[in-house]
């Protein structure tokens, strides 16, 4: 149990420096918004960030954006996956030749969450930041190829958890096994089109060892830019055999 109650200007200026890193560029009024904190308070923690060095102010817009002094922040976490560093070099790449996005994620409890993205190396990303977002099993690509390739009892207890949360569970789990079973069929998972922003879309892949998921590995996209032909000729098997390279690295760092 802590000693002290937290300092809430710590407190406030982490979440300041969360809000403007979703964003490319994040004004003062936007904080606001975002935050309910007063503008004052904003600017008084905002100069304190630029004085550090994690943020700078951008005149040409006038707001303000994270500088590469917070990548120091995570300097010091190792608690990666092997199948993330397995899969870095193969996204980073898939994303240069294709431009591209990918992002590579893990279960957690009901939902996937994005460990790696090439977000940065993409000249046309649809987002702006996707690391350490929580996707759903049932509605994003990335965690319906999860739902769908890991094995049955897995995804029995996987659907009970959703499940337990909606308001018709049954219609949830009929739902969900017919989504596995669709999925299973083409090969890859799509995103629900509803989900938004439905300008983009993401297909995704199961990375597997052992017979279970480890992670998975997806492609987003413009709609607009990529026709089914595009789709089915191009993007899924570059997908697929990026795929292929990941597991193997994974076999080969796992001394296999």
């Amino acid at each position: 149990m802590a000693s002290f109650p937290p300092v809430q200007s710590v407190q406030r200026a982490f979440r300041l420096l969360t809000e403007i890193n979703t964003q490319q560029v994040m004004t003062v009024g936007e904080l606001h918004k975002r935050t309910a904190l007063p503008k004052p308070t904003i600017i008084r923690l905002l100069e304190t960030l630029v004085k550090e060095g994690y943020i700078s102010g951008d005149r040409r817009f006038g707001g303000y954006q994270v500088t590469s002094q917070v990548e120091t922040l995570s300097s010091g976490y190792h608690g990666a996956p092997l199948v993330i560093e397995a899969a870095r070099p193969w996204a980073i790449d898939l994303t240069r030749r294709l431009k591209w996005p990918t992002a590579t994620a893990v279960l957690d409890r009901d939902a996937v969450v994005v460990r790696f993205s090439t977000i940065a190396d993409s000249p046309i990303s649809p987002f702006h930041v996707t690391l350490n977002m929580r996707l759903s099993l049932g509605s994003h690509a990335l965690g319906r190829a999860y739902l769908a390739f890991c094995p049955k009892d897995e995804r029995q207890l996987l659907i009970n958890i959703v499940s337990s949360g909606e308001k018709r569970p049954s219609d949830f789990s009929k739902f969900a096994h017919n989504l596995a079973q669709s999925i299973q069929r083409k090969g890859y998972a799509e995103r629900d089109p509803r989900v938004e922003p439905q300008s983009s879309n993401t297909i995704a892949v199961p990375i597997m060892a052992d017979g279970r998921v480890l992670a998975t590995f997806g492609i987003c996209f413009f709609r607009s830019a990529v026709s089914p032909a595009m789709l089915k000729e191009t993007l899924v098997p570059a997908l697929k055999e990026a795929q292929r390279e990941i597991e193997r690295s994974v076999q080969a760092m796992r001394g296999g």
